[in-house]
């Protein structure tokens, strides 16, 4: 088993889609609090972890279901390219790392690592009972930020930057900004990964697989998206009118535009796009490619300009 079977087996490109989900935690963290020196270097290892266990968990589980479907048939459990005991090591190897680079960061990280590891482990059997495996989805990727985010202020509060119990009073630390970024991502990948079950409907059908699209149709599922994507728009709305950005004037020359403009463009490939690709299954995989572009770019271009206020902004207010 070579290194690039193993970066195909977990999809790396994916991990370049979730990433800047990471790095806008930590962007609203260390403004906040600080952080430290390797902080951000420990919280990207962290993530790399992450990411590699949570594809590495839904490939073993769904290697039967992979099978049968002809798209997937090719991939690395179905096709025997890699064995069992291969997956399951690399499993174990992605859960060291994010144990490891939690550990380094400090004991509220490691003792809350139990929760993203368990929302990877349910999720491949949530598509078995449900369509609202795709909102569970949407709930792992939303522990990005908020994980990053807890990594650095926890160095500061413990786990009072949880719990909010700070010298004798109630005081959320995490609302609303990090909420409101982390409750958008939900949303965000919510929409994205219906989208991306749209190509697998009449498959899912046949398999007992549950995904919106197989129960509902594309048109419901169109509409759904733009619901949805809507929803973060608003999200990220309240987010950057709200402190990290207070006083500083490029939160409306710059965050605000980029978010509505990125779900602008979001919502064009949901709807225009979606309707073209139900001519043909070529027409599919353009839709598909361009969905995740659409969907990747917007995560760095909301990373970028948040960077961009938080720092730079703030540099010249200072």
């Amino acid at each position: 088993m070579g290194f690039r079977e193993v970066l195909e087996f977990v999809k790396v490109e994916h991990t370049l889609f979730s990433l800047p989900f990471v790095l806008i935690g930590f962007v609203i963290a260390d403004k906040q609090f600080e952080s430290e020196s390797m902080d951000l270097v420990w919280i990207i290892i962290a993530g790399i972890g992450a990411r590699g266990l949570a594809m590495a968990l839904n490939r073993i589980v769904d290697r039967d279901i992979d099978a049968e479907n002809p798209r997937t048939a090719a991939r690395h459990l179905p096709s025997g390219t890699m064995s069992m005991q291969g997956a399951w090591m690399l499993t174990a190897t992605f859960l060291g790392i994010l144990l490891f680079a939690a550990w380094r960061l400090n004991d509220v990280a490691l003792k809350m690592a139990w929760l993203p590891v368990l929302a990877f482990v349910i999720y491949p059997f949530t598509k078995r009972i449900s369509w609202i495996c795709h909102f569970w989805i949407g709930f792992c990727l939303a522990l990005a930020p908020a994980g990053a985010w807890v990594a650095i202020a926890a160095d500061t509060h413990g786990w009072a930057a949880i719990t909010g119990m700070l010298d004798g009073r109630t005081d959320f630390l995490w609302y609303p900004e990090i909420f409101f970024i982390s409750l958008g991502v939900a949303l965000w990948i919510t929409a994205f990964d219906i989208n991306y079950a749209s190509m697998d409907q009449d498959t899912d059908r046949r398999q007992g697989i549950h995904s919106f699209p197989a129960r509902y149709g594309l048109e419901s599922t169109r509409k759904l998206s733009v619901a949805l994507t809507i929803g973060w728009l608003v999200c990220f709305l309240l987010t950057g009118m709200h402190d990290f950005t207070d006083q500083r004037s490029l939160r409306y020359t710059l965050w605000v535009p980029s978010v509505v403009l990125m779900a602008l463009i979001n919502i064009i490939v949901m709807t225009k796009g979606a309707v073209a690709a139900a001519a043909s299954e070529e027409a599919m995989g353009r839709f598909q490619r361009t969905l995740f572009r659409a969907s990747m770019l917007t995560g760095w271009v909301l990373l970028v300009s948040l960077t961009f206020v938080e720092y730079y902004d703030d540099g010249m207010i200072d």
